[in-house]
């Protein structure tokens, strides 16, 4: 029968020698000691006497030897120690490169062979090995880093334990031999073991382990049904509304979050769900460089209730504070409704909720006005089928109005104004509408020619038909909207096609794709800019300081800054 998929414990340090390979040894003895078959797949004890004395008395699996280029090399018996079945496995150095000619390029592939064969393994690594923080370790201590192994390799660990040390500490265990031979110690303090390196590499180790615990909680959240806020870690979410207000709104969230080390700052925009509202993407985009120039990020979700969208939000990434902007509607608006920031206030339970005052405040929302949803063509001949055909119809039956009854006009009349709206849209045929009403209320209700009606059922019918109107013509309205967001979505669809496509076939056509992308988006111009090696980075209106590599339609930008919108 086969065995079940081994599970990995990795014990992570913040540098060379501060106890890694010490702790899973001790580790090993303990299992040894409750009666587990721990077996030593490979130790590097670099010379260091104590690790190689808490070595012995354990069982330890032959190496494999590797020649290469003429000299002989030892590297981890994958096969010997599968083939020994132990319960536990103790390899260390998990991001090891093995000669050229192994079987696997790294150890971390040999330890997943392992884990395969259903061996649990202990294993040890260090900060500067993970893949995403090599840049990272390289500018702190000028020393670049060979070997590497992928993040995702020891988040998939079952445990991950931080084996840590004071930089004093580390020093001093370095001063006194325990870690390097005697002669390479002075080289190592004054380079790469300094005291302020030691302390940025803790701290990276530290916040490293903190997101792999942030990890696990969420999955022990999701997986018992736990919806309430557990205030383990500061995370504020500042909401935006793409309004002039979200650069103070975001400001004052960075402060709130800077008040406590390692909280993090998150941004979110609430995208209504019918398509039909919006903010300024060109806003919007300003904003987003704002939020993760101050070191958070960014995030839009689609939702029906904005409230209880942003609730959703800050309750899924386990927020403990919600920052609002106060309320942009006027006194009027509020008789109808809260507002998102009193609705959210309400629902919020344990999530605090700030509400920001800011210069827009009081003035009246501000909404994005919609591209419209016909074309001006068909704009054009709705308004002129509005303005010359009722009072064509009019003419025409009035030579018949004494045998035309008032529900047969009504009846011409309607199906007139949804011509109308079918060809010109809303507007046009609401005029039309209206315009119908006071004719038929002329010509064609007793008393003739007056703008009366004496008879209560006849205004009612009047009343009925404007009513059915401005119903079908808003139908219709919204029918065409939907269809041009419908189209739009399809094309934006299509140019990430195309765009995968050339990325895919290695072709470099940059002017066609730049064209695909104004006709797609119906933008004057678009152009691909180059930064110019020298300026500083936050410039964003300077000309001198970019370099155009294609452009597509009108005048070119010559920067980021003189753009209605911009992609970084």
């Amino acid at each position: 029968m086969d065995r079940a998929r081994g599970r990995l414990r990795v014990y992570l340090g913040a540098a060379p020698g501060v106890g890694k390979t010490f702790a899973m040894l001790d580790e090993g003895h303990r299992r040894l000691a409750r009666g587990t078959d721990v077996v030593v797949g490979l130790v590097e004890a670099h010379g260091r006497p104590r690790t190689a004395e808490l070595a012995d008395g354990m069982e330890i699996v032959p190496r494999r030897t590797v020649v290469y280029r003429g000299t002989a090399f030892t590297e981890l018996d994958v096969d010997a120690v599968i083939a020994r079945e132990p319960r536990v496995a103790l390899i260390d150095e998990l991001a090891h490169t093995n000669v050229p000619g192994s079987r696997n390029a790294k150890r971390w592939q040999d330890v997943e062979e392992i884990l395969d064969a259903g061996i649990d393994v202990i294993s040890t690594v260090n900060i500067q090995h993970l893949e995403s923080l090599n840049d990272v370790v390289q500018q702190i201590t000028e020393v670049p880093q060979r070997e590497t192994v992928p993040d995702e390799v020891v988040r998939r660990a079952d445990a991950v334990q931080l084996v840590d040390m004071p930089p004093d500490g580390l020093r001093r265990r370095m001063a006194h031999g325990n870690i390097y031979a005697p002669e390479k110690v002075d080289a190592a303090l004054s380079n790469y073991f300094r005291v302020g390196n030691l302390t940025a590499l803790r701290e990276l180790a530290l916040l490293w382990v903190a997101g792999k615990v942030d990890d696990q909680l969420d999955q022990y959240r999701a997986e018992h049904g736990i919806e309430g806020t557990w205030e383990a870690r500061e995370r504020v979410v500042v909401a935006l509304t793409g309004g002039p207000e979200g650069d103070t709104l975001i400001r004052r969230a960075a402060r709130i979050a800077a008040r406590t080390k390692g909280a993090d700052l998150l941004a979110v925009h609430v995208t209504l769900s019918d398509g039909l509202g919006g903010a300024d993407p060109a806003r919007l985009a300003r904003q987003r460089a704002l939020v993760e120039n101050l070191g958070g990020t960014y995030h839009q979700v689609v939702g029906e209730n904005v409230p209880r969208a942003l609730l959703d939000f800050a309750g899924g990434v386990n927020a403990t504070q919600l920052v609002l902007g106060a309320s942009r509607r006027g006194r009027f608006a509020h008789l109808f409704s809260r507002g998102v920031g009193l609705t959210a206030t309400a629902l919020s339970g344990a999530i605090d909720v700030h509400m920001i005052p800011h210069a827009e405040a009081g003035k009246g929302a501000r909404r994005i006005r919609p591209r419209a949803a016909l074309t001006r063509t068909r704009r054009r001949a709705g308004w002129a089928m509005a303005l010359l055909g009722i009072p064509v119809l009019t003419a025409a039956l009035v030579p018949f109005r004494a045998d035309l009854t008032l529900p047969s006009g009504i009846l011409l009349f309607l199906l007139m104004v949804i011509g109308v709206a079918l060809i010109g849209g809303m507007w046009p045929a609401v005029t039309a509408a209206v315009a119908g009403f006071l004719l038929l209320n002329y010509y064609f209700t007793p008393p003739f020619d007056r703008f009366t009606v004496s008879d209560p059922h006849n205004l009612l019918a009047l009343s009925v038909y404007v009513l059915v109107a401005v119903m079908v013509s808003a139908v219709v309205d919204l029918a065409a909207r939907r269809t041009r967001e419908a189209a739009r979505a399809g094309a934006d669809a299509e140019v990430l096609s195309t765009l995968a496509g050339h990325v895919l076939r290695g072709e470099s056509a940059l002017p066609s794709l730049l064209a695909r992308l104004r006709e797609t988006f119906a933008l004057t111009s678009v152009t691909l800019l180059e930064r110019i090696d020298g300026p500083a980075p936050d410039d964003q209106s300077d000309p001198e300081a970019w370099r155009i590599v294609a452009t597509s339609g009108g005048p070119p930008c010559g920067c980021p800054g003189a753009a209605d919108a911009d992609v970084v």
